[in-house]
C-alpha cells in the first residue's frame, strides 16, 4: 500500500507538517499532497485521506489554541462567529470544488492554488506594518476562495484563509485558531462530497496521518502562544509566499 515508505514515516511526516500548519496557519495539505504523490500513491486516494487526517487535527488544534489563550473560541464570541461564517462558506465552496476537481487537469489546479497563495504572502509582506479594520465582506471573499482550494487538492486553505484574515484586520494568533476550527468543518464536508462522488478513502493511510497530526497539535499551540505577534505575522507571510512558490514549481 505504501510503496517503499514505512508507516512510521507517514506518522512522522504528518507530525512535522501539522506543527507547521497549526503554528503558522497553513502548509499541511499544500505540502503533504504532492509529497505523497511523489512517493507513488494514487491521487484518487491521497486527497480524501489527507482531508480525513486534517479534520481530526484541526478540531484538536482549535481546542488547544483556545486552551492556550491564543484565541477565544467561546460560543458567541467574535472569533467563534468568524469561524462559523468561514465554515458555512467552506461547506458551499467544497461542494463546488469537488465537482471541478474530478474534471479539471491537476496541473491547472496546482498552478492556480500556488499563484493565489504566493500573491497573498507577497501582499502580507508588503502591508505587514499597516493597520487594518475588520471587514466581514473581505473575510467572506477569502473564505470562499480558500474553501474552493481545499476541496480541490486537500491543501491551499490554510495559507489563504490565515493570510486573508490578517489582511482583513484579524490578529495573527486569533487568525490561526479560527482557521483550525473552520478548516475542520470544511474538511468534513469535503470528505462527504468525495464519498458522494463515488471516491473511496484509504483508511489505513488516513489513520496513520491522523495519528501524526493528533500528536502534534499541543506542541504547535504552545509555540503560537510563545511567539510575538509581529514575528508570527512575518513568519506566516514568508511561509505563505514560500508555499505558493513551491506549489507553482510542483505544477510544472
Amino acid at each position: 500500500m505504501f510503496p517503499d515508505v514505512a508507516p512510521l514515516y507517514m506518522v512522522l511526516l504528518a507530525f512535522f507538517l501539522e506543527i507547521a500548519d497549526a503554528s503558522f496557519g497553513g502548509g499541511y495539505g499544500t505540502i503533504l499532497t504532492p509529497l505523497l504523490l511523489l512517493m507513488g500513491l494514487e491521487s484518487t486516494s491521497v486527497v480524501p485521506a489527507v482531508l480525513v487526517s486534517q479534520l481530526a487535527g484541526d478540531f484538536l488544534a482549535s481546542f488547544f489554541h483556545h486552551e492556550f489563550r491564543n484565541v477565544d473560541l467561546s460560543t458567541g464570541g467574535k472569533a467563534f462567529k468568524a469561524a462559523v461564517a468561514l465554515a458555512v462558506l467552506g461547506s458551499a465552496g467544497c461542494i463546488v470544488s469537488v465537482v471541478v476537481a474530478v474534471n479539471l487537469p491537476k496541473v491547472y489546479l496546482n498552478l492556480y492554488i500556488g499563484m493565489l497563495a504566493a500573491a497573498i504572502g507577497f501582499l502580507m509582506l508588503a502591508v505587514r506594518n499597516g493597520k487594518w479594520g475588520f471587514s466581514w465582506g473581505r473575510l467572506a471573499f477569502v473564505g470562499s476562495i480558500a474553501a474552493f482550494n481545499k476541496g480541490i487538492s486537500g491543501g491551499g486553505y490554510g495559507p489563504v484563509i490565515t493570510g486573508g484574515q490578517i489582511l482583513t484586520g484579524v490578529e495573527p494568533k486569533s487568525a490561526i485558531g479560527v482557521t483550525s476550527l473552520s478548516e475542520g468543518v470544511t474538511c468534513i464536508v469535503a470528505v462527504l462530497s468525495y464519498l458522494a462522488a463515488g471516491r473511496s478513502i484509504d483508511w489505513s493511510l488516513a489513520m496513520l496521518l491522523a495519528i501524526g497530526v493528533s500528536l502534534s497539535t499541543p506542541v504547535s499551540a504552545y509555540l503560537v502562544r510563545k511567539m510575538r505577534s509581529g514575528t508570527l505575522k512575518l513568519t506566516t507571510a514568508l511561509l505563505t509566499l514560500a508555499l505558493g512558490l513551491l506549489t507553482i514549481l510542483k505544477a510544472f
